[in-house]
């Protein structure tokens, strides 16, 4: 028997969205990723500027990062046709929503790390 995922209110969630919420979970988790979203979410918009937000990632890896992050429609890329180009990067609203409950479990996070120390 299969078990069914409800949301708290009782309604049954879809296979469908049970699959897509997994893969948004595991490229949200994914080594750098948060700091790559955090660093957007702090304003800064071309690579140059994630790039030294982000201690220690290399330009390729950040390269990855934002390229699964556009195809999972929580970062746009922006191309500005001037000499020289101008790539911009944003969080769409479906990032912002993911960047808000990464923000929520950091929260937790350090509030918990704070009441192990006490």
């Amino acid at each position: 028997m299969t078990k069914r995922h409800t949301l708290p209110s009782g309604e049954p969630i879809s296979d469908e969205a049970c699959r897509e919420a997994t893969s948004i979970v595991e490229i949200a988790t994914k080594r750098w990723t948060g700091g790559v979203l955090l660093a957007l979410g702090r304003g800064a918009t071309r690579f140059s500027q994630m790039e030294a937000l982000v201690e220690g990632i290399s330009a390729r890896l950040l390269s990855a990062r934002l390229r699964e992050l556009e195809q999972h429609h929580l970062v746009e890329r922006v191309v500005t046709p001037t000499t020289p180009v101008s790539v911009q990067y944003f969080l769409t609203p479906r990032g912002q929503t993911v960047l808000t409950s990464l923000n929520h479990l950091a929260v937790h996070t350090l509030d918990e790390a704070k009441q192990d120390v006490a």
